[in-house]
């Protein structure tokens, strides 16, 4: 509905849960989403990006099995290495994790926006064994990699310019037939000086980003 009357949506970008998005199909108690979208959605009347059920891939386990997975269905080798990760559900990854925690960033599988999460070389004696008491309690719930020394850009702050950690999201368009960059991404910068969590629930900002061409 807009103020000139209804008008024809194609596509819906979707940004809430999944139990949230229909109260007639999941939650009877949302008054977030759309009553009969899932209806709509299954006859074909509506697009939704980010559908339910793709969170799935944002499961962080996932991440481990994305070389096997282009082996699998591409058979083919993976370009590029993946970020080593240990999956604390399996007893020799918790046992390595546990031994190392205070130099390993730990993340929750389901975990989004910064929560849920360690920095070890950045984290107190009380929080890392705070930390430990969770993994210990529910390993299967989190993931480790190793701390990443991230690029870092200037910024504006109250004594001038200063380097602050940023991370790079380009937006890349897949086709049977290519591929293709968009001319624009996505830079996150961490706030804190010292901070690697860009996330801008915990406060990180962002840079213009430019993708140019050749």
């Amino acid at each position: 509905r807009t103020t000139r009357g209804p008008e024809r949506v194609d596509v819906i970008y979707r940004r809430i849960d999944d139990d949230y998005i229909d109260p007639l199909c999941f939650r009877s108690d949302s008054v977030l989403g759309i009553p009969g979208l899932m209806n709509v959605y299954r006859s074909g009347g509506v697009a939704i990006c980010s559908a339910p059920g793709a969170g799935v891939a944002d499961d962080k386990a996932v991440y481990t099995y994305v070389p096997d997975m282009i082996r699998f269905y591409l058979g083919q080798e993976p370009i590029l290495n993946n970020v080593p990760t240990w999956k604390c559900g399996k007893p020799d990854d918790l046992k390595y994790v546990l031994e190392n925690l205070g130099e390993l960033v730990v993340k929750e599988v389901h975990g989004s926006g910064g929560y849920g999460m360690l920095v070890g070389p950045a984290a107190s004696k009380k929080e890392v064994e705070d930390f430990r008491a969770k993994l210990i309690s529910n390993a299967s719930n989190y993931i480790a990699q190793p701390t990443l020394a991230l690029s870092t850009v200037p910024i504006f702050t109250e004594k001038g310019l200063s380097p602050r950690h940023v991370d790079l999201r380009p937006f890349v368009l897949v086709s049977p037939d290519r591929i293709d960059i968009t001319p624009g991404g996505l830079t996150r910068v961490a706030m804190t000086e010292g901070s690697l969590v860009v996330n801008s629930s915990q406060g990180g900002g962002t840079k213009d980003t430019w993708v140019l061409e050749e």
